[in-house]
């Protein structure tokens, strides 16, 4: 392949991701803003400045979109949560950081609205929890592996351990918002994991 066709595919591939980086923005302030019934896809293309053709083009309709969404702000959940985490050099302290870090992401608007309360009813728990297991779950049993080969934890099975856990911060979560005082709240659901995780560390 010459130069010329190498350069027009490049545009082209660059062409493609900008559009739909474009939707996946426009789709997430719509969601957010509205929520997936409300949301439309002619209202997404048009936010996004392309046409419904190139919508269809990138995903196959508007919870193909949302799933990616979805998949987006995960992502970057987990990356804030191991960018914060990696600062301590004692791996309770990663764990304790990378809870409160989740937390604070929890409880911003577009995530809480999005991921927290509605992508387990729009995509399914069985989705819901393979993008669970891909981000945020990832790092949470990684840490807790470490922890075990540590023999800082007393536990066998750390893959239970690692969905109890964060069935507790996710539910932690959805309580957040909407708490008469939220501050009080999390200090208290706090306790709570660290009595439950207390409960399997060398003493």
């Amino acid at each position: 392949m010459n130069k010329a066709a190498t350069d027009q595919r490049t545009r082209r591939e660059e062409y493609a991701e900008a559009t739909r980086q474009a939707l996946l923005a426009a789709g997430r302030e719509i969601f957010a803003r509205e929520g997936y019934q409300a949301a439309g896809i002619e209202a997404i293309s048009r936010a996004a400045r392309v046409t419904r053709g190139a919508f269809y083009h990138h995903f196959e309709d508007k919870k193909a979109l949302f799933d990616a969404v979805v998949v987006s702000l995960q992502s970057d959940a987990a990356a804030r949560v191991q960018e914060l985490s990696k600062r301590k050099s004692k791996i309770w302290e990663r764990l304790y950081t990378g809870i409160d870090a989740y937390l604070d992401v929890s409880i911003e608007p577009d995530y809480a609205r999005i991921v927290v309360q509605e992508a387990p009813v729009v995509l399914g728990h069985a989705r819901f929890a393979e993008i669970e297991e891909q981000y945020p779950m990832a790092l949470l049993k990684a840490t807790l592996r470490a922890l075990k080969r540590e023999g800082e934890l007393v536990f066998d099975d750390i893959d239970l351990l690692g969905h109890m856990l964060d069935a507790v911060i996710c539910e932690l979560s959805i309580k957040l918002p909407t708490a008469s005082d939220p501050k009080k709240t999390r200090i208290h659901g706090r306790k709570i994991i660290e009595g439950l995780l207390d409960a399997f560390r060398r003493k």
